[in-house]
């Protein structure tokens, strides 16, 4: 099996950035439900660091071992729990329920920020003339 270079250079990229993007809003979720001394900057990084890690590689061996919807699946438990588990662990959470709220809580937040900048970007550029439409 071959390995694209270029397909590893863009994931590093992304795993760093995506790191340095997202763990600011775990972070402050973190440290709304389990408080300022247990959840740090530094934990919500590595939490998103390890885990974009480990799920790229998951994915990378259940696409090998599996094929289609049972690799996602798979992958996807698998996943879950891992993240699950990075939460619970670096944010010293008591339960796992605890760590899925925080996880859910930090994926709305995202994904309302991102639906945000999104719409601003496309505006900027509809006012620009950046696109056709």
């Amino acid at each position: 099996m071959a390995i694209n270079l270029d397909v590893v250079i863009l994931n590093v990229i992304g795993i760093v950035v995506g790191s340095l993007i997202v763990s600011p809003i775990l972070w402050l979720v973190g440290k709304h439900f389990v408080g300022a001394e247990k959840a740090k900057f530094s934990d919500a990084f590595w939490i998103i660091f390890v885990g974009t890690v480990i799920a790229a590689l998951s994915n990378v061996v259940f696409g090998q071992v599996f094929e289609g919807i049972s690799a996602m699946i798979i992958g996807f438990i698998i996943q879950l729990i891992l993240w699950l588990g990075l939460v619970k662990h670096f944010f010293d959470t008591e339960t796992w329920g605890k760590a899925f709220v925080i996880a859910i809580v930090a994926v709305i937040v995202t994904a309302i920020i991102f639906a945000v900048i999104a719409a601003i970007l496309v505006g900027i550029g509809m006012l620009t003339g950046w696109l056709p439409f």
